[in-house]
C-alpha cells in the first residue's frame, strides 16, 4: 500500500517533534519534515516556493506547526509576525486546496482576550490583545478562506521538546529556593504529546473545522509551577504573585491573556478525542524524561 505523504512544517518545533514520533510506528504515513533550518528547508512565507514544494510532494495532507511565538518581541516585529503566522497559512491553504490535500493548523488562546469568565468554547467572542494574537487570527481566517479541508486547532500553555515553561521552572530550580510565579493567569498546561494524538486522530476524518484542544482540567503558572517542582523532586518556594507585581520586576512589551481556559466542546460534540487531564500529562511528561 502505497502510503500517504504529509508535509509537516516546523518540524524542529516542539509540536513538530511530537508529530513526528507519534507517526512514527504508523505506517500509512510518510512525514515530510520542514522547517527553515532543517534538512528540507520550506519558507511558508513565500507563496511561490510552497507552491512549488507542494506541486512537486503531492501530500495527501499538510501539517502545519510552524509559527512565531516569541509574544514580547511581535510588538516590535509586527511585519515579521504577520508573514509567519498569517502569509504563512495563507500560503499553505492555497497550496493544500489546489493539490486536494487537508490541512492541519495549529493556533492558540491569544486570539482571546483574556477577560472570560467561563471555559471558551470555538464561537465565544475573539478579540486579540497583542500582536501574536492579532496576527494567529489572522493565519485563522486565511486558513477558512482558501481551505475547504481543513482542522483548525487552537491550543494554549503547550509544553514538549524544546523550550517551555517546565523546563525553566526546572533549570531555575537547581539555583534557587525561591521563585515569583504568577498566580492570576488561568489556563491549561497542554503537552504537544497530547496534542499530537489529537491530530493523529483527526487526520484520517472529514470532520473539519474549528477545535479547542487542550488538556482537560485548569490551574495557574504558580500552582503549575508546584506540579512541576513535586514531580521533578525540587524543593523550591512558590511565591505567587499577580500580574502586575511580576510585569514589575520583570518587564513584558506584549499583554497576556488573564483567563485562557478552553473548552474542547467541539471535539466533545463530536466524539472525536478526549485529551487527558493536565496532570496526568505532565507526569507522562517526566516519565519520557522531558521529551
Amino acid at each position: 500500500m502505497e502510503k500517504k505523504k504529509v508535509i509537516v512544517t516546523g518540524c524542529m518545533g516542539q509540536l513538530g517533534r511530537a508529530i513526528g514520533r507519534e507517526f512514527a510506528s504508523d505506517e500509512a504515513y510518510e512525514l515530510i519534515n520542514t522547517d527553515v533550518n532543517a534538512d528540507i528547508s520550506l519558507d511558508i512565507t513565500d507563496i511561490d516556493k510552497v507552491m512549488d514544494f507542494v506541486r512537486n510532494t503531492k501530500p495527501q495532507a499538510v501539517i502545519n506547526c510552524a509559527a512565531y511565538t516569541a509574544v514580547d518581541k511581535q510588538e516590535d516585529d509586527r511585519d515579521l509576525s504577520m508573514k509567519i503566522n498569517a502569509i504563512g497559512p495563507r500560503n499553505l491553504a492555497i497550496a493544500a486546496r489546489e493539490a486536494g490535500a487537508k490541512l492541519v493548523h495549529i493556533s492558540t488562546d491569544y486570539v482571546f482576550p483574556g477577560d472570560s469568565d467561563h471555559p471558551l468554547r470555538e464561537f465565544d467572542p475573539v478579540g486579540p490583545v497583542s500582536v501574536y494574537g492579532r496576527t494567529k487570527l489572522a493565519g485563522e481566517e486565511f486558513v477558512k478562506q482558501f481551505s475547504v479541508r481543513s482542522f483548525i486547532i487552537r491550543t494554549a500553555w503547550l509544553y514538549g521538546d524544546g523550550h517551555n515553561f517546565v523546563k525553566t521552572m526546572m533549570k531555575l530550580a537547581e539555583n534557587h529556593d525561591t521563585l515569583s510565579v504568577v498566580s492570576d493567569q488561568l489556563g491549561t498546561p497542554t503537552s504537544a504529546k497530547e496534542l499530537a494524538r489529537c491530530i493523529h486522530t483527526l487526520l484520517p476524518t472529514d470532520n473539519y473545522g474549528l477545535f479547542h484542544g487542550t488538556c482537560e482540567g485548569d490551574t495557574n503558572w504558580a500552582d503549575f509551577a508546584e506540579e512541576i517542582f513535586r514531580l521533578g523532586d525540587k524543593t523550591v518556594k512558590v511565591e505567587h504573585v499577580t500580574s502586575e507585581e511580576y510585569a514589575m520586576m520583570n518587564p513584558q512589551s506584549a499583554k497576556r491573556p488573564a483567563y485562557s481556559i478552553l473548552d474542547n466542546y467541539m471535539l466533545r460534540l463530536t466524539d472525536s478525542y478526549t485529551f487527558a487531564d493536565w496532570q496526568e500529562a505532565l507526569k507522562e511528561y517526566f516519565r519520557d524524561g522531558l521529551k
